[in-house]
């Protein structure tokens, strides 16, 4: 892929993100939905697992940096929680409320680029960021 390549995976990750949310909401009908994370979580690690053995992308992760180690547990610990957060929140609501509100994180993540890693969205991203807070106020506001 080239250097703009980066769209493309997004777009599958926002489809598949999608399905993620309807086939979520389906599975857990009668199920616990911390339950239902753990075994998403499972089925999640052995096709990982596959992947990278099959695609020969394995290497021995002990030769990885302490820093590497510490930033990816703490986003293994993040995306943990965001899942148990985001299935008790599907088996609460609607899907399509919950799925929108929980991409308030669009905003959250270009907030915390600018502050901790320096990067500086055009005043149009900036726009569409300002955007997507307001549909998620919007959704968020009772009637």
């Amino acid at each position: 892929m080239t250097e703009t390549g980066w769209f493309q995976w997004a777009v599958l990750s926002a489809f598949f993100a999608a399905l993620t949310a309807i086939f979520a909401k389906i599975g857990l009908a009668g199920v616990d939905s911390d339950l239902a994370t753990l075994i998403r979580t499972a089925v999640i690690f052995a096709v990982l697992c596959l992947f990278v053995q099959a695609t020969g992308k394995w290497t021995d992760p002990t030769t990885l940096s302490g820093k590497t180690w510490t930033f990816l547990v703490l986003s293994a610990l993040a995306t943990g929680a965001s899942w148990v957060c985001y299935f008790r929140a599907l088996k609460l609501g609607e899907a399509s409320k919950v799925a929108p509100v929980d991409k308030l994180s669009v905003v959250l993540v270009a907030i915390l680029a600018f502050a901790m890693l320096g990067e500086r969205p055009s005043s149009r991203e900036w726009i569409g960021i300002v955007f997507v807070a307001i549909g998620v106020l919007i959704l968020g506001l009772k009637r």
